[in-house]
C-alpha cells in the first residue's frame, strides 16, 4: 500500500493469505481484505500455490494427491522469500485462510515450524471427519486431492492437523459459523478442545446464524477486527482501531 508504511527502521509484519477451493486462485485485484491489512501497516502476500487455477493443467494437477503438502510448502516458500529479501519482519509472520485455506493454515502450524501466528476461518482440521460428514457435493472431492477413502485412511490421518496439535509452536485463532454444513463446527471445536487439553494458546469465535463463509455485516467486521486484535496481542502492538479485543486462552 503506497499510502502507508512502517516507521523508519521497522519492517512490516506479514500476513500470508491462502485461498480456498483449494483449486481456486487469487486474482490481480485489490479486494477489501488486502486494503484492510495494508492500511493497518501489514504486508500481505496471497499465494497461488501449486494446484491453483489459471496456470494450466499441469500446475493445477500438482495438488492431486498432495493437498496438505504442496500448498503448505508453497505458502512458506513465498513468505520465506520476502523475509530473505528484507521486505518483511521474519519474527512477525502470520498465515490466514478460509475453508480449504483454513485447512492449509492448521496444517502449516502443526506440521511446520515457521509461522508466529495463524488464523483459520471455517477450516478443516480432521480430513477423515470431513469426508464422513460434509454434504454430498463435496464428499468425493478429496479422492483426487488426497486419495480414495477408506483405502488411504493413513494419508488422511497424516494430513489432519488435529493429530499434530501438540507440535504447534504459536497461537492460533479460529472463526466458525454455527450452521456451516460444508465444514461443520465440530471441525473447529475438536481442534479447540485439543488446544485446551494441551494448554496451547488459542482463541475461538463462533458466529450464530452463519454458514460457510460469513454473510452478516457485523460478523464480517468482527472477524477482521478479531483477527487484528489477535495479531496485535501476539506481535506486541496497540491497534489504532477502537475494537473489541479477543481473549487468547493459555497465553
Amino acid at each position: 500500500n503506497q499510502d502507508h508504511e512502517a516507521p523508519a527502521g521497522e519492517k512490516p509484519p506479514l500476513v500470508v493469505h491462502c485461498h480456498g477451493g483449494p483449486t481456486g486462485s487469487a486474482g490481480p485485484t485489490y479486494p477489501f481484505e488486502y486494503q484492510y491489512w495494508t492500511s493497518r501497516g501489514f504486508a500481505l502476500v496471497d499465494v497461488n500455490y501449486g494446484g491453483s487455477s489459471g496456470y494450466g493443467r499441469a500446475y493445477r494437477q500438482r495438488l492431486n494427491g498432495n493437498w496438505g503438502v504442496v500448498d503448505v510448502d508453497d505458502c512458506i516458500n513465498a513468505a520465506r522469500h520476502l523475509v530473505e529479501q528484507g521486505l518483511v519482519d521474519g519474527d512477525r509472520v502470520s498465515i490466514t485462510g478460509g475453508s480449504a485455506g483454513g485447512f492449509t493454515v492448521l496444517l502449516s502450524l502443526t506440521r511446520r515450524d515457521f509461522y508466529n501466528a495463524g488464523a483459520s476461518h471455517y477450516g478443516i482440521g480432521d480430513l477423515e471427519l470431513f469426508v464422513k460428514e460434509t454434504h454430498k457435493f463435496e464428499s468425493r472431492y478429496c479422492e483426487a486431492l488426497v486419495g480414495p477413502y477408506p483405502e488411504r485412511a493413513d494419508v488422511y490421518r497424516e494430513r489432519s492437523a488435529i493429530h499434530y496439535a501438540d507440535n504447534m509452536k504459536c497461537p492460533v485463532i479460529l472463526f466458525q459459523g454455527a450452521e456451516d454444513k460444508i465444514v461443520p463446527p465440530d471441525q473447529a471445536e475438536t481442534f479447540v478442545e485439543a488446544c485446551r487439553q494441551k494448554h496451547l494458546p488459542y482463541a475461538y469465535v463462533l458466529f450464530e446464524g452463519e454458514q460457510h463463509g460469513f454473510r452478516q455485516d457485523k460478523n464480517i467486521r468482527r472477524a477482521f477486527e478479531g483477527e487484528l486484535s489477535f495479531l496485535a496481542q501476539v506481535f506486541g502492538f496497540e491497534p489504532a482501531d477502537d475494537i473489541e479485543p479477543v481473549k487468547i486462552e493459555n497465553r
